[in-house]
């Protein structure tokens, strides 16, 4: 069974039948015939707009709510979907494979109802494999492996970045810039941000309320070339989202204890940027608020046409901008110009808020529950690979920084071959930290990420032949049975499965036993039904995030029941360990009774 509620206008299309138009509060949303296809609709991701709306889950099929349909939602006739996007006027999907199906009036006039493959139209055929995808009203973004964006569809006020008078709209991807990283634009907007790998941020479009962060010196209407922004918040440039008229910026720092601290700033019309001004803000400004505190942090946010929500790390979901229809959630339609909190019914994952997810559409919105998958094996090594307590071989670069390699990946991509250690060594010595990183992602997920780098490391990296047969020996051994892949523990007479190359990050034990050749392959069970059920949700958590559990409490009579499974699983060899991590939770509540549990762990 999905978790997700919904509010706002409930038509165009009709989401949930037998429900007012407008929806002023959170309700649980269900699909039809949800208890037939449970499995299938586990959610990884909501796209919205006017006329579509469009679920895409976990087992990389979509379903679609067409404008004024009364049927059914239909399913979409694409397999292997990683991403999907929907604008006022268009629909993208991203594959696996990388291509770029869409539609739209301003994508494909003779047939806008119908997919094809936008993609295969780029003149550069070496620029055809898609990184990232994003809508803009009547416009779709593509950022290529080789980092360069195209554009396709309206170029109404110069969005393409190119004059719209003599280039209008295009139903063929044209090349807007190069050395892009990241790109961002939203669902409604008339506008788009480009992102360098030297973070630094370009943007044209729409500027009628200074929705293009340019300051007080550029207040034109259209903005027809992309124009950098000179005065952007410090920090990494987490996420931008655009509504019509205004858009908002998250940036990451470090605060005084050096842990990761967001922050959001706005500008663009006063009426939706959550500022509290009644005047227009033409450059990046922080959204201050007293509900954003000290131990909070954000989590995810959403941004529409002329609405916002937010979701921290507290557990709170607070909003602002337009309610007309009762999109914030409020129990009401009046509009809110500054941030407030609304109160949600009680989610069932409620202990793990940072599955949650935020959606706006036009005038509706959605807070989803979607779990991490430890499904798809090159994103599982770049999450689990990069973290500093796997790594164990130092390299450095040219200005003498040090970068750390993990050594079971480069045993299985260099074959652990010392004169293909020492090749990558001589080369890493000749790059900067951040090329070297680039390097290091390369060899962590197996995918052709900077073509240049690449070129110059791939006679020392084995095939992708040898390495998809090792780790589907380890972990994805098709040929073999399914239980073969996973540890099993059995509590209370449930099963509970945890990936074998989990297992092998997580202990010396589990890391010699799958990997030796000689050791007996054959799945074993463990009964853990004497642990507690709170011991248990520590444990099972801490196998997967190497964190202890926000809102725990920690007591002795925990770490006592918890003791059997660190010395079975010799977690005590890992760095930090979980013993180690309950016995400073525990500490700190001794010395700091009145203070909530704070999350341990490495980030």
């Amino acid at each position: 069974m999905n978790d997700c509620l919904f509010f706002g206008l409930n038509e165009n299309p009709k989401l949930i039948k037998n429900e007012p138009n407008k929806i002023k509060k959170p309700i649980q949303f269900k699909f039809e015939n949800e208890n037939e296809n449970e499995k299938e609709k586990q959610i990884k991701q909501i796209s919205s707009g006017y006329f579509s709306t469009i679920f895409l889950f976990k087992n990389g099929k979509a379903i679609e709510y067409l404008f004024n349909s009364n049927q059914n939602p239909q399913k979409i006739q694409i397999e292997n979907i990683q991403k999907v996007t929907v604008g006022a006027r268009n629909e993208a999907i991203l594959t696996i494979e990388r291509n770029v199906f869409a539609k739209g009036r301003d994508i494909n006039s003779d047939n806008p109802k119908e997919f094809i493959n936008i993609s295969s139209l780029i003149e550069d055929t070496n620029d055809r494999i898609i990184q990232d995808i994003v809508s803009g009203d009547g416009s779709i973004y593509l950022l290529t492996s080789n980092q360069n964006v195209y554009g396709i569809g309206s170029n109404k006020y110069g969005k393409l970045g190119f004059d719209s008078k003599t280039l209008p709209k295009t139903e063929k991807p044209i090349l807007m810039m190069k050395n892009v990283s990241k790109i961002f634009s939203g669902n409604y907007s008339n506008h788009i941000f480009l992102l360098n790998s030297n973070q630094e941020l370009f943007v044209c479009g729409d500027n009628q309320y200074g929705q293009l962060g340019l300051g007080e010196l550029r207040k034109e209407r259209e903005i027809r070339k992309l124009t950098k922004i000179q005065n952007i918040p410090k920090g990494e440039i987490i996420d931008i989202q655009c509504g019509y008229s205004h858009s908002i910026m998250l940036i990451e720092n470090e605060d005084e204890n050096q842990n990761p601290k967001r922050k959001l700033y706005s500008c663009g019309n006063y009426l939706y940027n959550g500022l509290d001004k009644y005047q227009n803000t033409y450059e990046f400004t922080e959204i201050k608020s007293s509900l954003f505190e000290n131990d909070d942090n954000i989590l995810d946010f959403s941004v529409d046409y002329s609405h916002t929500l937010i979701l921290t790390s507290n557990s709170k979901l607070i909003v602002f901008g337009d309610n007309r229809y009762g999109e914030l959630g409020t129990g009401n339609t009046e509009n809110q110009i500054i941030p407030i909190q609304i109160e949600l019914p009680k989610l069932r994952f409620n202990e793990e808020i940072s599955n949650y997810h935020i959606s706006c559409g036009d005038n509706k919105s959605f807070l989803y529950y979607s779990p991490p998958s430890f499904s798809n094996l090159e994103e599982d090594l770049i999450k689990l690979f990069q973290r500093k307590e796997f790594c164990d071989i130092s390299f450095k670069t040219e200005n003498g920084e040090i970068i750390e390699a993990h050594k079971l990946i480069l045993k299985y991509r260099l074959n652990q071959n010392q004169n293909e250690i020492e090749k990558l060594q001589e080369i890493i010595s000749k790059k900067s930290i951040k090329e070297s990183n680039q390097i290091f992602e390369m060899i962590y997920s197996n995918r052709i990420i900077n073509p240049i780098l690449y070129s110059e490391i791939k006679e020392i990296i084995n095939s992708n032949e040898k390495i998809e047969e090792t780790m589907k020996r380890i972990y994805l051994n098709e040929n073999e049975n399914e239980n073969e892949k996973d540890f099993i523990i059995e509590r209370n007479e449930k099963q509970y499965k945890f990936p074998k190359l989990i297992l092998i990050m997580r202990s010396e034990l589990y890391r010699g036993m799958f990997l030796s050749v000689t050791e007996d392959k054959s799945n074993k069970v463990t009964d853990y039904s004497e642990l507690s059920n709170k011991s248990f949700q520590i444990f099972e958590y801490w196998i997967y995030s190497n964190q202890i559990k926000e809102g725990i409490q920690i007591t002795q009579e925990i770490i006592d029941d918890l003791e059997t499974g660190i010395d079975y699983f010799q977690l005590n060899q890992t760095n930090p360990n979980l013993f180690d991590l309950l016995i400073k939770n525990l500490i700190i509540k001794k010395n700091n009774p009145n203070q909530n549990i704070i999350q341990i762990g490495i980030y």
